[in-house]
């Protein structure tokens, strides 16, 4: 039987959700109206989620009056985002490195750091032209990733989360320029679980130099959800905007 990768096996298992259920949705909601208050879209122009989980991003953004479209490699994810389709908000399962509509959309949105998951250059590189693919000329793209200087500097090596029955032991380290979280947990049938995340520390001048070989050129940069300027020694994330040439 084939292996999967890690982030089938993760983001397609409900263990998932169970670790991350405490995340800020609150935060999640404030960054996409500070963001559409900076981008100013059109009415019912044509968006896509790039790695759109169960699809709480789409769903916003398709509130707002956009045709929007949520693409994730986990049919999980994308069965529970279907529950939110209607005329104007489609999901679909499909590979980010592989091309889905071809100069189609106005704007494409990858999430909290929703890159960076290969194990190659040359995997990231054919996502990275998968996403200029299907943008139109003068299309934007938006990359929300960690910035991963900040979170070298405070970088946990072990830590141990409860969530509910389950307590999960985490180690995090640096290997071959990948952040590693190793998880591991028993379950409720008293089975030894683990599972693995793996982030590239990719800097901006990586995503320049990846996207920019892709036709898509940057045109601002910011170092938060409130869209504050960048700092590489401080800003908790890399907001990056791209133009498609």
């Amino acid at each position: 039987m084939e292996q999967k990768d890690w982030y089938e096996s993760w983001f397609g298992s409900p263990y998932y959700k169970i670790l991350y259920q405490n995340r800020d949705e609150s935060e999640a909601r404030e960054f996409v109206e500070t963001l559409l208050q900076y981008l100013q879209p059109k009415p019912g122009c044509k968006m896509v989620d790039i790695a759109c989980g169960d699809g709480r991003y789409a769903v916003q953004l398709a509130d707002h009056g956009y045709d929007v479209t949520g693409i994730d490699l986990s049919h999980l994810s994308i069965e529970m985002a279907k529950a939110h389709e209607n005329d104007h908000m489609h999901f679909y399962v499909q590979d980010m490195r592989f091309p889905f509509y071809i100069n189609y959309f106005d704007y494409a949105f990858n999430f909290f750091t929703s890159f960076g998951y290969f194990a190659n250059d040359r995997d990231h590189m054919m996502a990275a032209k998968a996403f200029a693919a299907g943008l139109k000329k003068d299309g934007l793209l938006i990359v929300d990733y960690l910035n991963p200087d900040a979170i070298l500097k405070c970088l946990v090596p072990e830590s141990i989360v409860t969530r509910g029955s389950y307590t999960f032991h985490i180690k995090k380290r640096l290997e071959r320029n990948h952040i590693i979280k190793e998880i591991a947990f028993v379950d409720a049938d008293n089975k030894s679980r683990h599972y693995t995340e793996s982030v590239a520390t990719f800097g901006l001048g990586d995503f320049e130099r990846m996207f920019g070989a892709a036709k898509l050129s940057l045109i601002a940069t910011f170092g938060d959800y409130k869209l504050n300027a960048y700092d590489a020694a401080t800003s908790p994330r890399m907001i990056m905007i791209f133009k498609k040439q």
